[in-house]
C-alpha cells in the first residue's frame, strides 16, 4: 500500500529544506494521522470531516495484510471494523448514514494459509535483499461489505464470483460506483446502494479500470486504466450513463492514478509519476489538473512517494498517503490545501 520532515526541520529551527519551500505554496500545517500501524493507507473522511477510514497492517494482529479501521481525529483513537482475516481495500463513507463499505476476502476458507505465505515470503526477501515491486492482487474473493461504524450489521452487497473491490458512494448514497471482473475483464459497474440493479458502466476488455468515483454534481466518473499497456496507467472520465468518455492523459512514459474530485466537478488531484527509465525507481507526487483544459499544477515535491489524496468534506484540507523519506513504510498525513491562483481568481461560492 515515515518521518515528518517538514514538521521536523520548523521545530528545530532550521532552514526548510528545498522540496519544503515548493510544498509550502499549496500545503500548510503538514501532520502524520496514523502512526500505531506496520503501514496504513488509502483514507477518506466521514461526512462531518471528523474521522478517516483507511486500510493498514496491525502490528501485532497476525495479518501482513491490510484491515480496515476507523478513526476519531480528535483523539486519535482507531477502531478496526474489518474481520481481521483475509485482505480488505478500499473503504468509504456513506454520505448521509453511519455505514461503510469496504472490499474483503475474509471468505475466502484459505485466508490463514495465504497469510502464512505472505509471512515466509517476506522472510526469504529480507535474507536475499530484496525489496519487492508493488503489484496489487486481484483477489477473486474479494466481495464488497457495508457495516455499522462499530464494524457490525455486516451485510455483503457482492457475491458475485470474482474480484469486487474500488467501492464508492455517490453524492446522496443512492448509487455505488466499483471495479469488478465478472464478466471476465476488469470493467466498472454502479449499482443501488444495496447491491441491487448491477450495470456495467465502461467496455474496454483486456484491460484494468479501477479506482472509480462519482462527480460530486453526480454526473460524471473519474477513473484509471491502462487501455495500450499493462499496467501503464492513464486518467480518464466517463458520465454515468455511460457515454462520453475520455481521456485526460495520454503519456507512455509516465503513469497516472487515484484521481479524486473537487467541489467543483471541473478540477481533480491524483498522483503521477515518471517512468521513463526503466533502472531509477519513480518518485510519484500529487498534481492538480483542470479536467476541461488540461492545465496542471504539481503540489507535492517530497523525496518519498505521495498517493491517493482526497479531500475533506469542505475541500480545505487534502489527506493522502506517503512515506515522506522515501524509506519507511506509507502512513497517512493531512494538510491544509491552498488552491492554485487559477482556481482561486475563479472559486465557485457553492
Amino acid at each position: 500500500m515515515l518521518q515528518p520532515i517538514l514538521l521536523l526541520s520548523l521545530s528545530l529551527g532550521t532552514d526548510p529544506l528545498p522540496w519544503d519551500k515548493a510544498e509550502s505554496e499549496h500545503l500548510r500545517n503538514i501532520k502524520q494521522v496514523t502512526k500505531d500501524f506496520v503501514r496504513a493507507g488509502e483514507g477518506y473522511f466521514s461526512p462531518d470531516g471528523k474521522k478517516i477510514i483507511y486500510q493498514a497492517e496491525e502490528k501485532e494482529g497476525g495479518n501482513p495484510f491490510y484491515q480496515i479501521f476507523i478513526q476519531d481525529l480528535e483523539t486519535g483513537k482507531a477502531t478496526r471494523i474489518s474481520p481481521g482475516n483475509g485482505r480488505t481495500t478500499c473503504a468509504y463513507f456513506h454520505p448521509k448514514k453511519p455505514r461503510v463499505i469496504f472490499a474483503s476476502s475474509h471468505l475466502d476458507p484459505e485466508t490463514k494459509k495465504h497469510q502464512q505465505d505472505e509471512y515466509k515470503q517476506r522472510e526469504e526477501d529480507k535474507k536475499a535483499g530484496i525489496r519487492r515491486k508493488y503489484q496489487w492482487d486481484f483477489d477473486p474473493y474479494m466481495d464488497i461489505f457495508e457495516t455499522d461504524f462499530n464494524g457490525e450489521n455486516r451485510i455483503n452487497l457482492t457475491n458475485t464470483k470474482g474480484y469486487d473491490a474500488e467501492g464508492s458512494y455517490n453524492a446522496d448514497g443512492s448509487k455505488i460506483v466499483f471495479c469488478s471482473n465478472r464478466d471476465g475483464h476488469l470493467q466498472l459497474y454502479i449499482m443501488d446502494a444495496d447491491g441491487k440493479n448491477v450495470k456495467k458502466l465502461t467496455n474496454a476488455p483486456n484491460c484494468y479500470n479501477g479506482g472509480p468515483f462519482f462527480s460530486p454534481d453526480g454526473t460524471k466518473v473519474i477513473f484509471r486504466s491502462d487501455r495500450k499497456e499493462k499496467d501503464r496507467l492513464q486518467l480518464y472520465v466517463i458520465n454515468v450513463d455511460g457515454t462520453g468518455e475520455k481521456a485526460l492523459t495520454d503519456n507512455d512514459k509516465w503513469i497516472y492514478w487515484a484521481p479524486y474530485w473537487y467541489k467543483d466537478s471541473k478540477h481533480i488531484i491524483y498522483t503521477a509519476a515518471d517512468h521513463s527509465d526503466e533502472k531509477a525507481r519513480p518518485n510519484y507526487d500529487l498534481y492538480w489538473m483542470n479536467i476541461e483544459t488540461k492545465e496542471t499544477t504539481r503540489i507535492t515535491y517530497a523525496p518519498g512517494s505521495d498517493v491517493l489524496p482526497v479531500f475533506s468534506p469542505d475541500y480545505t484540507k487534502i489527506m493522502w498517503t506517503s512515506n515522506r523519506d522515501g524509506r519507511s513504510p506509507t502512513q497517512l498525513y493531512m494538510a491544509d490545501f491552498i488552491l492554485p491562483k487559477s482556481v482561486k481568481n475563479n472559486s465557485p461560492t457553492k
